[in-house]
């Protein structure tokens, strides 16, 4: 072998050996940087905890509800699915033994006050939101797509009703949680919260996140693959069906004349603030229901429903009640997540335990709780109102309140007037399957 070869082999020997020495150096650095990033997120405070986990819950949420399949996405409930599993962790960490159980006493009341917080704005803002043509919408449409939205809703309660009395084993949390899942209907898990909160075990109040959980990727893609399946079983003509699409009108065109008000701030800020107060005591009325029993709207009813009765007149005398539309998205959006978070978190420290004792099982009660109110809707609308094909999806879409089905069904249709006929369904869904779940949560 020539000397030349040989000091060509000793180089590439030499750099090999170097490579893998700064790659060891290399792995080494990770590993410590790892190590310190551990040991300090460890020692946190527990307020510094609560903030971490909150918004690495909502930036790894985010991104995972960027993630589309087939044109469905999970959105902002990904960051639920994200929180259950931070949950579990957090359950693990302040369990005896833990790493933070010194802290899981105050590490608890900063979640539920996170959670309540996001609960009052995100139901407060929805009902701001929908009340300048919630009434109107009522009053035009009561008897076609009012009525189609309430037999949807309606349809799915009784569902859950039967599950609650008929499933050994089943109780009212459990069947609540997977009832707000196939719906998709966030109020709705936030009432069955509302409503059982102080009244069952903590064991049980866990099962409602739970419940959501399972219930929730079906009432998702259950809704979206049925608006695209049923023109194909149809053998619907795409053409002839845009043709008798009808737009519904709900109301939200009408302008009121302008007032010159008083407004207590720019943006709004106060007059929402006031909503939430008045809301939160309209909620807490105890209503007798006679043998020693009583209902109240709660901490999701009271807001939701002065929010719609606010947002429909906009003013007390010459008060404005006026929030920026902008400031109500944020607020609506920041809710839900705070909202989930706090959920999540709660709901997953039991999570797994849960689903073992239940098994399987509970997917098809979600499944049969998404499924059969579909149908009902679709052949009502079909054959008792006589309503056109897209117009009769456009409001099953409403009805389940999905919005990721709605957009589906915007881009089979090759329209967006389909998204009328869900407009006019949706508020009343809106606002029956909050009451419908908090007098479930009696039986």
């Amino acid at each position: 072998m020539g000397a030349g070869r040989i000091g060509k082999r000793m180089s590439s020997v030499f750099r090999y050996a170097l490579r893998k020495i700064f790659f060891f150096k290399e792995r080494r650095m990770n590993f410590q940087f790892l190590e310190a990033a551990g040991t300090y997120i460890f020692n946190m405070k527990a307020m510094a905890i609560v903030l971490f986990f909150i918004f690495a819950i909502i930036v790894i949420g985010y991104l995972i509800g960027k993630i589309s399949v087939k044109g469905v996405s999970l959105g902002t409930a990904a960051i639920f699915l994200v929180a259950l599993f931070a949950g579990h962790f957090n359950g693990v960490m302040t369990g005896e033994g833990g790493a933070w159980a010194d802290s899981a006493g105050t590490i608890a009341n900063y979640m539920s006050l996170v959670q309540n917080l996001g609960l009052v704005l995100f139901v407060t803002s929805v009902g701001l939101i929908a009340g300048p043509s919630f009434f109107k919408n009522l009053k035009k449409n009561a008897k076609s797509y009012v009525f189609l939205g309430a037999i949807i809703i309606l349809s799915g309660a009784a569902c859950c009703a039967l599950i609650i009395l008929l499933v050994p084993g089943m109780n009212s949390a459990m069947a609540t949680g997977l009832m707000s899942g196939s719906l998709t209907s966030t109020p709705a898990f936030a009432a069955a919260q509302g409503a059982l909160e102080g009244l069952i075990s903590d064991a049980q109040f866990k099962e409602i996140s739970v419940g959501h959980a399972v219930a929730y990727p079906f009432g998702v893609i259950g809704v979206v693959l049925f608006v695209q399946i049923v023109p194909k079983v149809l053998k619907a003509n795409m053409d002839e069906e845009r043709a008798k699409l009808v737009v519904v009108d709900t109301g939200a065109s009408e302008e009121k004349k302008s007032l010159k008000l008083f407004e207590m701030d720019k943006f709004g800020l106060g007059s929402f603030a006031l909503v939430i107060m008045v809301g939160l005591l309209i909620g807490a009325i105890n209503i007798p229901l006679g043998g020693g029993n009583s209902f109240n709207l709660g901490t999701t009813g009271g807001p939701l429903i002065m929010g719609l009765i606010f947002g429909h007149f906009g003013r007390i005398g010459k008060l404005s009640l006026k929030v920026n539309e902008h400031m109500l998205s944020i607020f609506q959006e920041l809710g839900l997540v705070l909202f989930l978070i706090g959920a999540g978190i709660d709901g997953g420290a039991g999570f797994v335990a849960t689903l073992s004792e239940y098994g399987l099982m509970l997917f098809v009660w979600g499944a049969i709780m998404t499924i059969v109110p579909m149908f009902i809707g679709f052949f009502v609308a079909k054959y008792v109102l006589k309503i056109s094909l897209f117009n009769n999806l456009g409001s099953i879409t409403g009805g389940m309140t999905s919005t990721p089905a709605l957009g589906s069904l915007i881009n089979l249709t090759g329209t967006p007037n389909v998204a009328s006929a869900y407009a006019a369904t949706y508020p009343i869904a809106l606002i029956l399957v909050v009451l419908c779940t908090q007098f479930l949560t009696y039986l």
